[in-house]
């Protein structure tokens, strides 16, 4: 009994075994999304700036090798300074001062399913009674995998 049981056990081992396969003919993907902010139409783009009481159109050409996953918009103030920019030019910010009634806004936009490029667009209102000044603009893209790229942009409200 104690042979048939072993012999039984082996047997259900082989079978798992064989049926995992290290032929695994899906490439993995390693490639970060892209936010594009350079074309005609993106809004905003670096030292862009918005009214306070107004709507103002966001847009961004999205992309991704395999799929593109989530997108997400975070506008926060700089009234202290702090640095999350990825680009070049600098902008002119105004004196440090402290926040009274600051903006913020965090705001998840969905992606079609399956898509590999995606023109995103979301309309945002500034409120009329905010504080005016140095703000940033953040974009955060995530493709179906997890990848995830930042663009983070200085902008003012007036």
């Amino acid at each position: 009994m104690k042979k048939l049981s072993l012999l039984s056990l082996c047997l259900a081992l082989m079978l798992v075994l064989s049926n995992c396969s290290k032929d695994n003919t899906e490439p993995i993907d390693t490639i970060y999304p892209e936010i594009n902010t350079a074309t005609s139409d993106a809004f905003p783009k670096q030292c862009s700036v918005v009214k306070r009481g107004e709507k103002f159109i966001f847009k961004a050409l999205l992309s991704d090798n395999v799929q593109l996953g989530s997108l997400n918009l975070d506008i926060h103030h700089n009234f202290d300074h702090h640095t999350h920019s990825t680009e070049l030019e600098e902008c002119n910010l105004a004196q440090v001062k402290q926040s009274v009634k600051p903006f913020l806004l965090i705001k998840n936009i969905t992606i079609p399913s399956g898509q590999k490029t995606y023109q995103a667009s979301a309309e945002i209102q500034i409120p009329t009674d905010i504080d005016p000044g140095d703000y940033h603009f953040m974009i955060r893209l995530t493709d179906k995998e997890g990848w995830q790229t930042i663009k983070g942009l200085s902008i003012k409200i007036e």
